[in-house]
């Protein structure tokens, strides 16, 4: 009996560590999105993820959500100093997302300043 629970077990374990892998190492899609960076935090009650928006459109017509693992320093610290400002993002787009990872499935790898297209001299 306790053989046939260590398999089942077991089993589960390696399924999700399976999915877990899936999820981490296959992207979904990879891009770019560009417009004015408008918020920016680090939200959660139980598992804090840094979680921001961009409007990409005259008046926030249309709106970009995104996350940010908290291994990428980097890209945090340049996304708290650009807010307010035109930025491009370079994405990951995840098949599905966890909980203690952030709440979309688009995740941010690189950002850099831009030009915004309404304001140019």
């Amino acid at each position: 009996m306790k053989k046939t629970l260590f398999y089942i077990l077991g089993g589960i374990f390696v399924l999700w560590l399976l999915y877990y892998a899936f999820i981490y190492f296959v992207p979904y899609s990879e891009g770019t999105r560009t417009g004015e960076l408008i918020k920016f935090s680090r939200k959660g009650v139980v598992s804090k993820t840094w979680e921001g928006e961009i409007s990409q459109g005259i008046s926030g017509a249309q709106i970009f959500q995104f996350s940010v693992l908290d291994k990428d320093d980097e890209v945090i610290d340049k996304l708290q100093q650009y807010e307010g400002s035109y930025v491009r993002l370079t994405y990951i787009e995840r098949f599905s997302t966890f909980f203690f990872w952030g709440d979309t499935k688009y995740f941010i790898t690189e950002v850099e300043q831009a030009q915004s297209p309404h304001f140019r001299n």
